[in-house]
């Protein structure tokens, strides 16, 4: 899968094909401004956001159990986003041509790829977590170090899936060898020197099934169990006291959540993965005067992943908010102690929990 939908890789190929340079195909100042904002926007959030989110959970010992520390790694990796592709992706399209040098054409895509790979397996990490824990309460439960041990796992992984793109993307001038009756600018472009075009598209086609389709695929079998085993217990839970009723509510809150992260994530990556795959296969579908325009929207639909999970899971959350608040102020002493159960994301099942539901319907990150 194209998923690291570097423009050193999309815009630099679209530079070799000879398209009709009689076109005016630059963008209007609106269309500019409205990129500006556009990127500026989802920067701001992304990266303030997830930031905040990490911070917290880190502050907080109590916090620390096995999901909340993968929900640490996927904002780390999307903070990790934030800050090495959304910045070059503006400017490089914008400019229309690569001034950042050798060393981050090759990083920015490299980075971009460990980035994603962690993203979509932090999810599948936290799915198989609560697919272990409601499903099979009584069988085996992981445990904070071991939690460490599959980040730590991920981040080599994702480091080893994304090496071609470090050995494969080179500065070049993608006219040079263009006969064409016009002059055409000398400019540099970072692009990806593969070997032959069998190989490129064998790459892309195998981190598309690995790094996108196979997890999700994964992802939704595991919230299916969990979904059919918690609606199997609903008649026990209707018999039973109140507080099991709330039980119950608080884990489908957190599971609800959790997948709505998880959809959210598939559909803001999904025009950017049809683009890619038709341009890989067939880019003359792609108008040439409107590739930019195409690929600007389906990039920052997919950026728009990196400001969706502090939302979700930290600031429609009140006691994240308190944390935050608390944080902030320096001064916890001044903070009213408010008596509430949680529902810890790691420690739900379908016999004992440790938390409950907030009186006013959210959900406790607490542990």
């Amino acid at each position: 899968m194209e998923l690291q939908h570097s423009t050193n890789h999309n815009q630099a190929l679209w530079k070799e094909i000879p398209w009709d340079f009689g076109e005016d195909c630059s963008l209007s100042v609106s269309g500019t401004t409205f990129l500006i904002v556009a990127y500026s926007t989802v920067l701001a959030v992304g990266l303030i956001g997830n930031s905040c989110l990490v911070f917290v959970i880190s502050r907080y010992k109590e916090m620390r159990n096995v999901t909340n520390i993968f929900i640490i790694n996927l904002s780390c990796s999307d903070i990790l986003m934030c800050i090495f592709c959304l910045p070059v992706t503006i400017i490089y399209t914008l400019m229309d041509h690569w001034i950042l040098g050798d060393t981050l054409c090759k990083l920015t895509p490299f980075i971009q790829c460990i980035s994603v790979t962690v993203s979509i397996f932090s999810l599948v990490l936290i799915a198989m977590e609560r697919y272990q824990l409601i499903v099979h309460p009584t069988g085996w439960k992981p445990v904070v170090s071991q939690s460490y041990l599959a980040v730590a796992v991920t981040w080599m992984v994702a480091c080893l899936i994304s090496v071609p793109f470090l050995s494969y993307s080179e500065l070049a001038r993608p006219f040079q060898n263009l006969s064409v009756p016009f002059l055409v600018g000398d400019h540099l472009v970072c692009m990806e020197q593969w070997p032959s075009l069998e190989e490129r598209r064998a790459y892309t086609t195998s981190l598309l099934i690995f790094q996108y389709f196979l997890p999700l695929i994964l992802i939704m079998v595991c919230y299916l169990h969990v979904y059919l085993r918690l609606r199997r217990r609903k008649d026990m839970v209707e018999r039973g006291r109140n507080t099991t009723q709330k039980k119950n509510k608080g884990s489908t809150r957190i599971n609800a959540m959790l997948i709505s992260i998880v959809v959210a994530f598939t559909i803001s990556w999904l025009p950017l993965n049809i683009f890619n795959t038709v341009y890989d296969w067939n880019h003359e579908a792609i108008p040439s005067c409107s590739h930019d325009v195409i690929f600007s929207f389906c990039h920052l639909t997919a950026m728009a992943s990196t400001c969706i999970n502090p939302i979700i899971y930290g600031f429609l959350n009140s006691n994240f908010q308190k944390h935050l608040k608390s944080t902030l102020l320096h001064c916890r002493c001044w903070v009213v102690a408010e008596r509430y159960e949680s529902v810890p994301l790691s420690t739900v099942s379908t016999e004992v929990t440790k938390g409950s539901i907030l009186s006013n319907g959210s959900i406790s990150i607490n542990s």
